[in-house]
């Protein structure tokens, strides 16, 4: 069962590969030809994505964004120390940094998905800007929905465990393979119903075309990105019920951290193939907090600091390993 990671393995081959594929039944001059014109999509693409790359000053920026947006998630969790008490505060934190490690792992995924459509950076503002909209929303209901299903059916908590358990031992066993995006069962449904012009207009969503109004790239690009969230919330809400059945903490450590999503999106374009062990790492958290929801619903206590320390050592570890200790693909 894929969930957050159904994007994950994505073919690395561009679309001028595929150009390139069928060269071999061309004659040898216009073969020669359709190479040279191969070369230089690829050139002017490169040339486009780094024209496109935002400048040190915006980068600055986004970096300065970012450090406020968790200072702020910082300062509610206190506020919530002083408020509610240290219980309280450790759930919220716990549930904090466990939603953050899985926003960076479902911004790799966006980041294959804007490369895929070639999608331009003004675009991509626009995309994660409804994105983050779009989740406040999505993750609103599917936890109310959670909630009332804990309360009126507490086994329910074991079907999440189960869930979690099972997701980290995919994640864990299952081989890497490489997956091409265009066959994603996602990005399929939304191509079939979301018909686009084959360029974009700006940061607009409906352009016209030979006297026509019709939808741009990045219609389809924010559909696969909405659609691609309520696939990521099937594994972050469960995991945080995993923490705490308290749904304001539950919506309160979501929303700290998908409102930073569009500053750390920047910041994980840029590291985006050294945290190689990230991925591991929340896999084994997902692991902890399924193994902690079954102990837990047999009577056996697990206090909430441990939780937070377990789950901040292990994606701790999971940092600290990927820049000490790359693996030679890396």
């Amino acid at each position: 069962m894929r969930t957050y990671r159904d994007f994950a393995r994505i073919s690395r081959f561009s679309r001028t590969r595929d150009i390139s594929s069928n060269i071999s039944s061309l004659p040898d001059s216009a073969e020669e030809t359709r190479i040279l014109e191969t070369e230089k999509i690829e050139v002017v693409s490169a040339d486009n994505m780094l024209s496109s790359a935002p400048s040190e000053e915006e980068k600055s920026e986004k970096f300065k964004e970012l450090i406020g947006l968790t200072l702020a998630g910082v300062l509610f969790g206190l506020g919530i120390f002083a408020v509610q008490g240290g219980d309280k505060a450790s759930e919220y934190f716990a549930g904090y940094l466990l939603e953050q490690s899985l926003s960076v792992d479902n911004l790799f995924v966006f980041i294959l998905i804007f490369k895929y459509f070639e999608t331009t950076e003004t675009a991509q503002n626009r995309a994660l800007k409804y994105g983050i909209w779009g989740a406040t929303v999505t993750r609103l209901v599917m936890i109310l929905l959670g909630y009332e299903a804990i309360e009126n059916f507490h086994p329910v908590l074991l079907i999440f465990a189960g869930f979690l358990v099972y997701t980290s031992y995919v994640l864990l066993t299952q081989e890497e393979e490489e997956e091409d995006v265009s066959e994603n069962a996602v990005v399929k449904f939304c191509q079939r119903f979301v018909k686009v012009s084959e360029n974009y207009d700006g940061d607009n969503f409906f352009t016209v075309q030979n006297g026509v109004r019709i939808a741009t790239p990045l219609l389809l690009v924010v559909t696969i990105v909405e659609l691609s969230d309520i696939v990521f919330a099937v594994d972050s809400v469960p995991a945080v019920f995993g923490v705490t059945t308290d749904p304001f903490i539950v919506y309160t450590s979501n929303m700290a951290a998908i409102i930073s999503l569009r500053s750390l999106y920047y910041f994980v374009a840029t590291v985006v193939a050294e945290l190689e062990y990230l991925q591991t790492a929340v896999a084994v958290v997902l692991g902890f907090i399924g193994s902690k929801m079954i102990v837990e619903y047999a009577g056996v206590e697990v206090s909430t600091p441990f939780s937070l320390a377990v789950v901040a050592g292990l994606l701790g570890t999971g940092v600290a390993a990927s820049y000490f200790f790359p693996s030679n693909e890396s």
